[in-house]
């Protein structure tokens, strides 16, 4: 068992996400009947008791307990366009400090990156939010297209169900494959999902005629099966290379390049679950070019290859099934 993983402290204050709190607490609070030796000591932390969504919660310890556990979970942060508390973002950093491991599930990575703990690293949070997360905290290079990162003594999950694949991912760093997979099937969830596995979402579009970006975006979901390159963008935007990755970076958080190799990647989603085409052919109709190419980057971006996804999808839904253009089902939301 990793030595660090005794002391497992829950920061919980008000403007807090119930479900994200709920998930750790049932993956760390609950010894699996696998375990031949020690498991979590679980802390709840906060200032007091608070009120998380419709419950109320009274924390076993305050926010200063966090500088002492081994782990620190920050769950997700109901509104992030509301700073998290000063008490809250200090115990955090002082955690980190300590030598805590800290771990932020969905929009908790507002936290951390306020406590500073993103600067110059990798992080994700829930898709919706991974705009805001690199406007807000430049510093922090956002990667919008994971299910969760790991820094080592900083990660991040995006949201809902990452939080669990993210929690899982900590106990099969602890305890070792056998023990995680056991607390996945008792709770009947997937035994493992790489972390740099994609979040299932349909692409954000701004309004119409409210953003530089809002005519470009979808004509490009309508030509990926064209080599385009940023200075195609550039020229349909009417607007130059630089002034262009401006706008993708703040609408999206992501460079274009990386925002339509992200485009291509659905479209081939969607093609696994919805035709017979073969890679070859998905790989035509996506602008990837050879079915080498797609299986290099789809096998990158999703962590599984296109045959196996397909096969994974078809498995689950019983048959090919339909969906929207251009969308893929959402399997984190």
């Amino acid at each position: 068992m990793n030595p660090r993983a005794g002391t497992v402290a829950l920061a919980v204050t008000e403007g807090m996400l119930h479900f994200e709190l709920s998930v750790a607490y049932e993956v760390f609070g609950s010894a699996p009947d696998a375990v031949r030796g020690p498991w979590y000591d679980v802390a709840v932390c906060g200032p007091a008791a608070v009120r998380v969504g419709r419950f109320l919660l009274e924390p076993d310890h305050g926010l200063d307990r966090l500088a002492h556990a081994d782990t620190v979970i920050v769950p997700g942060w109901a509104d992030v366009d509301v700073s998290p508390p000063a008490d809250l973002v200090h115990a955090v950093r002082a955690a980190h400090a300590a030598g805590a491991r800290v771990a932020s599930l969905c929009t908790g990575a507002f936290v951390l990156a306020a406590a500073g703990l993103l600067d110059g690293r990798r992080a994700t949070t829930h898709w919706a939010h991974t705009a805001a997360l690199a406007a807000r905290h430049p510093a922090v290079e956002v990667d919008p297209d994971v299910l969760y990162v790991d820094n080592g003594s900083v990660l991040t999950s995006a949201g809902k169900a990452a939080a669990l694949d993210l929690c899982l991912h900590l106990v099969r760093l602890d305890h070792g494959s056998s023990v995680a997979n056991t607390v996945a099937r008792r709770l009947v969830v997937p035994p493992h999902r790489d972390g740099g596995q994609a979040q299932f979402v349909t692409t954000p579009f701004p309004a119409p005629g409210h953003h530089p970006l809002a005519g470009l975006l979808p004509w490009v979901l309508q030509n990926l099966d064209r080599p385009l390159t940023v200075e195609d963008l550039a020229r349909k935007a009417r607007m130059s290379s630089r002034h262009l990755s401006r706008h993708f970076r703040s609408l999206t958080g992501s460079t274009p390049l990386q925002w339509l190799l992200t485009q291509r990647i659905r479209l081939a989603q969607e093609l696994l679950e919805t035709t017979d085409g073969t890679v070859d052919a998905i790989a035509a109709a996506t602008g990837m070019g050879t079915a080498t190419t797609l299986r290099r980057h789809f096998s990158h971006r999703v962590g599984v290859p296109p045959d196996t996804y397909r096969r994974t999808f078809r498995r689950r839904s019983g048959s090919p099934g339909s969906a929207p253009p251009h969308t893929v089902r959402c399997a984190d939301s």
